[in-house]
């Protein structure tokens, strides 16, 4: 049987318990029989990521920025639990965070439809993409947990040795200290994203923050997209006849649940962290999501949304029947062949990627779906185990 060839490899990052599995059944019974897979692999499994200091981790995004297109199966990120569970070496980091930290950019998130799955917020009626800043926040925060009672403060000394401090608190007894940072070259990089994604897309885009607050932090970022907007993008919105606007992030979260849909929401990291999953439940599941990191360089990592569905994993292990949704996984591998067939000009690997998210569509939208589905679907759903969906898909592709 013929097979598309690939000219250029992407880089491909395993993960972890379910999705690790699906990885591989998604590989065989959907991939491989159609394309020569050419792929530079990395092994980004807990286990490995301990062996190897977490060095495959660095040494993965810096692939991704040299051969431009990535796909990444989900990985655990260790608690004190897993470290134990696993006899780590240290709690490392959450490996997402290391690789947007390398490469950057911006994460869009959005649903995956099926005319047989309502949304949860009925007066939806078009995808709500998230546009999530890729760096800083929490994730790449310090922190500190106070003994006693002291004296607390932020100091910044600059390289010509000149130092700005603000008082924090002073604690009368132990407490928690955490200090975030984000750079502006970082913003401004995730705001000509947010902008050029809106354009691409013709549609409207969002951003919120709570700046009323956070009247540096926050305002930075605001200022900013008004800045890069007025000077960049304003007339090109005005021809395409879309608008961009700011609001503070509780307004927005309540035009969001009064809206449609249909526009881009930009958000800093962890405000898009949240509310990304937040709009894929309400779409229907985290299992129905795309998520895509694009990096100032042009870099693309495609990924699943959600985690390594362990309580599935642990009924894998006992020989129990599993029904795991493998959509996110799957859209995963599509959109990075996508993207390297369009980077490479290879329209028969591209038109392949998008035929497997028809036939993808086309099996839920029959009634055949995982358990998770089939709850929201109601009685006209069938639902199945997983690698029964995987050859219903598989069967309507061919």
């Amino acid at each position: 049987m013929y097979k598309i060839p690939m000219a250029h490899p992407i880089v491909e990052m395993d993960g972890d318990e379910m999705t690790r599995i699906l990885w591989r059944q998604i590989r065989q019974e959907l991939l491989e029989p159609f394309v020569e897979l050419n792929t530079e692999y990395y092994d980004l499994g807990l286990k490995h990521r301990d062996e190897t200091d977490d060095q495959v981790t660095v040494e993965a995004a810096q692939a991704t920025l040299r051969l431009g297109v990535a796909v990444k199966c989900a990985t655990i990120t260790p608690n004190a639990q897993r470290v134990e569970e696993y006899g780590l070496k240290e709690m490392w980091k959450s490996p997402n965070a290391t690789i947007r930290a390398i490469l950057d950019g911006t994460v869009f998130r959005a649903p995956i439809l099926a005319a047989n799955i309502q949304p949860a917020v009925r007066t939806w009626k078009k995808p709500i993409t998230i546009a999530r800043h890729a760096y800083g926040d929490v994730y790449k925060a310090s922190e500190i947990r106070v003994p006693g009672p002291g004296h607390a403060e932020l100091t910044f000394t600059g390289e010509d040795g000149a130092v700005i401090s603000a008082p924090v608190h002073d604690f009368k007894g132990p407490g928690l200290l955490q200090a975030m940072h984000n750079t502006e070259a970082s913003i401004r990089a995730f705001a000509h994203s947010c902008f050029r994604y809106a354009l691409e897309t013709g549609q409207d885009l969002w951003f919120s923050t709570k700046d009323t607050i956070s009247k540096t932090y926050d305002q930075s970022f605001k200022l900013i997209f008004q800045e890069i907007y007025d000077a960049d993008y304003r007339a090109a919105f005005e021809e395409k006849g879309i608008t961009y606007f700011y609001t503070l992030i509780d307004d927005a979260v309540a035009r969001v649940i009064r809206s449609e849909g249909g526009f881009v929401w930009a958000l800093k990291n962890y405000d898009g962290d949240v509310m990304s999953d937040m709009v894929s439940t309400a779409f229907g599941s985290l299992a129905m999501m795309t998520s895509v990191l694009v990096s100032p360089s042009g870099a693309f990592e495609y990924e699943a949304a959600h985690g390594t569905v362990t309580r599935h994993y642990y009924r894998h292990l006992k020989g129990e029947e599993t029904s795991t949704n493998p959509m996110a996984t799957i859209f995963a591998w599509t959109g990075a062949l996508k993207k390297r067939g369009e980077l490479d000009g290879n329209e028969a690997l591209a038109s392949f990627a998008t035929r497997l998210e028809e036939a993808c569509i086309a099996t839920v939208e029959s009634g055949c779906v995982t358990r998770d589905l089939a709850a929201l679907i109601g009685p006209a759903a069938r639902a199945v185990n997983t690698m029964d969906f995987l050859r219903e898909i598989r069967a309507r592709l061919a």
